[in-house]
């Protein structure tokens, strides 16, 4: 049993948590709690870190004990996880890896685009509410949080296993990467010429959601084919960066499903 905070491997674990670098450098992040561990594939599975308490757990100590594992004591164990009230298990994972071309497969693939979004949670819910809507894959800029940030994790519900993501340089050079593929850009955007109901989304299609405080850039708003407005009442310009999102995707996904 592990019972310093000082063992290496706690010490990389609080590395990991902390510092997107290290996530990158080592390809590994980690995702605390029992729904994580359950739903992640197997072939992400680095190794698995228990509780002392949790070890008592028989039948989730029987899917443990496929993978390696160590018992923390539970005194350390609350201090290398990043939640105040750890669950008492947290996974390493492998990061995956996709190309461009896993989020194309689909036929009409339906994306969504994020620029420069900084809030973990609403990337996490970006990325959970895109499995619950259809959504084909999601690009990020690389000014983006980090997928792999724990919060983001937390906040996917177990879709980061399911979602494939891929980072770009910026909006316009996607746009010239997928020119020719049929996909139509949309931005909610305050220009916008129609509401966003008016607008069809059954063929290939990206939703553009940017920045939670300056919104999408001037260049970024340039590269949609299409400007669309979500309508407002009382004094608000604009909404959460994830609630504009799945308003989008539904809609999409509506449109999808009735044809129409």
């Amino acid at each position: 049993m592990i019972t310093s905070l000082k063992n290496p491997q706690i010490r990389n674990i609080i590395q990991l948590n902390q510092k997107a670098k290290e996530r990158r450098v080592q390809k590994l992040f980690t995702a605390e709690g029992r729904k994580m561990f359950l739903e992640a594939p197997a072939d992400w599975v680095e190794k698995v870190y228990v509780s002392e308490t949790i070890e008592k757990d028989e039948e989730l100590m029987a899917r443990v004990q496929r993978f390696p594992m160590e018992t923390v004591s539970d005194t350390v164990f609350r201090q290398m996880c990043d939640t105040q009230t750890p669950q008492g298990i947290l996974t390493v994972l492998r990061s995956p890896s996709y190309d461009m071309e896993d989020l194309l497969r689909k036929k009409n693939p339906l994306l969504m685009v994020l620029e420069d979004l900084q809030d973990p949670g609403n990337a996490g819910t970006i990325l959970r509410t895109g499995e619950g809507a259809g959504v084909s894959g999601i690009f990020l800029t690389r000014t983006c949080v980090d997928i792999t940030n724990p919060k983001v994790i937390r906040g996917t519900m177990g879709s980061i296993y399911r979602v494939p993501f891929f980072y770009v340089e910026d909006v316009p050079s996607l746009k010239e990467m997928l020119k020719g593929r049929g996909i139509r850009f949309f931005a909610a955007h305050l220009q916008g010429r129609n509401q966003y109901y008016e607008e069809s989304y059954q063929g290939g299609s990206a939703f553009l959601i940017g920045n939670e405080g300056k919104g999408l850039t001037e260049e970024a708003a340039e590269a949609a084919d299409c400007l669309i407005r979500i309508p407002m009442e009382g004094q608000v310009e604009s909404l959460n960066a994830a609630m504009a999102a799945g308003i989008l995707m539904y809609e999409a996904a509506r449109q999808r499903r009735t044809g129409k």
